[in-house]
């Protein structure tokens, strides 16, 4: 288009192409990206200044997906896109992420990034692509953004790697994986894999990393292109002066005071050390405000911890390198629910509960670029401010609470049994967090489903690894099991859940500015040995899933019919359908291969359904006696329904062992009575027989 600039690299047989120059020209960048036929278009803005009183870095990353891309109507009463999806979220956590570490310290003034769908060819997913795009457009641009960065998703099929893969080849990978790197340096990863080794894993985040550079040199090569030159970025540390007032002031009391095990006494001893250095500090310094302070103490927090790690090899509660901290916990904690469970690590602690329902509580996906359109596992995740002694706002679920929901709810879909007829609702209330409550949330989901009996392939449990550094990297300490203070203090917030076979969900949060190779492959290493452990914990305290349904829990049996009798079980405009649901409690779900599907909340409600389907299904067998309904009444005979739309004829002359001149005042349409099938003819006239029956049965007498 005139005015447009577009720049290319082919990555995977397709070219990947970002264009610049023809929307959103007053953006301070705007590019859009696309793969195929489906494109994203993003633009970001920044402020000239830092918001009055702003004592964090205000990045804000949206994603929308229109319905107008696929050539869709939004659905609902307004036909307007509404409020995000969760897929949406997602994503734009998902360029949030690796991004995110790469603005410069000191950096406070506000910056957005709106990445939308505007075109879709409904082929595969479009969020490495927002991931990109969010890039291309800072790098354009003159926020200072220390990137470029590259992303794609990887699968694997029959060993081969896949690179962006389409949503049918997704469907048979054995790994989902959305990768983003810096130049030389993995920098995130998020997704699930069907129980994948960890050198299986690491060879795909490799394998990713080979495309990302691709893409990074495409738009190192686009701003050059633009006339612009590279960017030069520092970091701006806190005044030197000052921190050196506030080591001496408090500092070894701040060291302390970190060591303290318990997190409520830690909080209170740090919070009265930060209240007399204030004072100390407005003394000497009455210019510094109050957010500059929380910049300085923020520093010496971050500085104090680090250096105990890293030079005094003492973590903030006194555990080892990889000690994973105590364990506790117990199912079956509330029996009328039909599957619940407490797993305690340390002061985080997870309540979990399951319901089970049918088909019909699936949840519907109202998706843009394909895929499903259904799922019958959820995971939801609550994270209310008691459970971390405070108050706070309670309003919808937030974006943290979704992802880590969605964390969990990965790593344990690859485990669930392949034929199982419920859809299943998982809830993760977390009473206690101190580090790692998604990962609290992957163990116990999992015991909450085996006390529910859910039949899973094996338990999967979930584990946090973290980093500590110094200003050069020269000094490096992974360490396992992370609180809250080591994630905000330290470089990483490396996830990954599994089994003892295999890994099945991942995600990573840095601070760090990209990690080599040595330290990713330490960090799966050390999740696999702490993973281990807690499963071996877990299966302590259930070592399989129960082998029965709680009773509370609703009864879901499937019964096959022919093809040819779905339109009998239906009936005319769903008449008889309704009947029977209506006639034995139960719901009734019917599949076009004539699967049927009977959930019901007690067991003579499932018996007198599947008695009413079978019924249906069934053909007039010769010889066999059964009890029928009148239906029609003539001078030669009566008509009789033995099963469910299914008619034969009893002829006067076998209605009784007496001689019948008429059948007037012998019967009335709607009697009930017994009759035996004496023949089906080959266009299937049933031929009936009350007076053989009678016979039969006063013989059986």
């Amino acid at each position: 288009m005139q005015g447009a600039k577009q720049f290319k690299v082919n990555i995977a047989g397709t070219d990947l192409v970002f264009e610049t120059g023809l929307l959103a020209q007053q953006a301070a960048g705007a590019v859009t990206c696309s793969y195929g036929d489906t494109t994203v278009f993003t633009a970001v803005t920044n402020t000239d200044t830092p918001r009055e009183g702003i004592d964090f870095f205000p990045l804000q990353c949206e994603y929308r997906e229109k319905f107008y891309a696929a050539g869709k109507f939004p659905g609902g009463f307004f036909k307007r896109e509404a409020r995000p999806t969760s897929k949406e979220i997602l994503t734009a956590r998902m360029c949030d992420r690796p991004i995110r570490p790469l603005f410069p310290d000191g950096y406070y003034n506000d910056v957005q990034v709106n990445s939308t769908l505007i075109q879709c060819d409904g082929t595969r997913e479009a969020d490495f692509l927002a991931v990109n795009a969010s890039s291309a457009a800072l790098h354009i641009s003159e926020i200072p953004f220390m990137g470029p960065i590259g992303c794609v998703r990887i699968g694997r099929i029959n060993g081969e790697w896949i690179i962006n893969p389409t949503h049918e080849q997704k469907a048979k990978s054995d790994i989902d994986l959305l990768y983003a790197g810096i130049r030389g340096k993995f920098l995130m990863m998020e997704g699930s894999a069907s129980e994948i080794t960890d050198e299986d894993f690491i060879a795909a985040l490799k394998r990713a990393h080979e495309e990302v550079e691709k893409i990074i040199d495409l738009q190192i090569e686009m701003r050059r292109a633009l006339g612009l030159p590279d960017k030069v970025i520092k970091d701006v540390p806190q005044p030197a002066d000052k921190m050196d007032f506030m080591r001496k002031e408090g500092g070894e009391a701040l060291a302390a005071a970190l060591l303290i095990k318990g997190k409520l006494e830690r909080q209170g001893k740090v919070s009265a050390i930060k209240e007399d250095l204030l004072k100390k500090v407005a003394e000497k310094w009455p210019e510094v405000d109050a957010v500059g302070f929380v910049h300085l103490f923020d520093a010496l927090e971050i500085e104090t911890v680090r250096k105990n790690v890293l030079v005094h090899g003492k973590r903030i509660d006194g555990r080892a390198q990889h000690e994973i901290r105590p364990l506790a916990a117990q199912v079956g904690v509330l029996p009328r629910l039909h599957g619940s469970a407490i797993f305690s690590r340390g002061e985080t602690q997870s309540f979990a509960t399951v319901t089970l329902g049918t088909k019909k509580d699936a949840q519907d996906l109202d998706s843009v670029t394909g895929g499903d359109t259904s799922k019958r596992f959820m995971l939801h995740y609550n994270f209310p401010p008691y459970c971390t002694g405070e108050v706070g706002r309670l309003g919808s679920t937030g974006r943290r609470e979704i992802g880590h929901g969605a964390l969990a709810e990965r790593s344990i879909a690859e485990v669930l049994p392949d034929d199982f007829p419920y859809s299943i609702r998982v809830v993760s209330e977390i009473m206690g967090s101190n580090g790692s409550s998604s990962m609290a949330s992957i163990c116990n989901g999992c015991l909450a489903l085996m006390d529910a009996g859910v039949p899973l392939k094996r338990t999967v449990a979930g584990i946090s690894i973290g980093l500590f550094t110094n200003d050069d990297q020269s000094q490096k300490v992974l360490v396992t099991d992370i609180l809250g203070a080591e994630d905000h203090c330290g470089d990483m917030d490396f996830k990954v859940g599994g089994t003892k076979k295999g890994i099945t969900g991942f995600q990573v949060d840095l601070k760090l500015r990209g990690l080599t190779w040595d330290l990713v492959e330490g960090a799966v290493k050390a999740a696999h040995d702490a993973r281990l452990k807690i499963i071996d914990f877990m299966e302590s305290v259930i070592p399989a899933p129960r082998t029965e349904l709680n009773k509370y829990a609703p009864r879901i049996e499937e019964m096959q019919i022919p093809v040819d009798k779905i339109g009998a079980l239906i009936g005319p405009g769903g008449s008889n359908i309704r009947a029977i649901v209506e006639k034995t409690g139960a719901q009734i779900d019917i599949d076009d291969d004539g699967k049927v599907s009977i959930f019901a909340t007690s067991l003579e409600s499932m018996e007198m359904a599947k008695r009413e389907v079978g019924a249906v299904s069934a053909v007039a067998e010769p010889g066999k006696i059964y009890e029928g309904k009148v239906t029609g009444i003539k001078d030669f005979g009566a008509f009789v329904e033995i099963l469910p739309g299914m008619d034969g004829l009893c002829h006067i002359s076998e209605f009784s062992d007496k001689f019948l001149k008429s059948m007037e005042g012998v019967c009335k349409v709607g009697d009930i009575i017994k009759v035996k099938c004496l023949d089906v003819d080959e266009r299937g006239r049933i031929k009936l027989s009350r007076k053989a029956a009678m016979a039969e049965l006063d013989a059986k007498a």
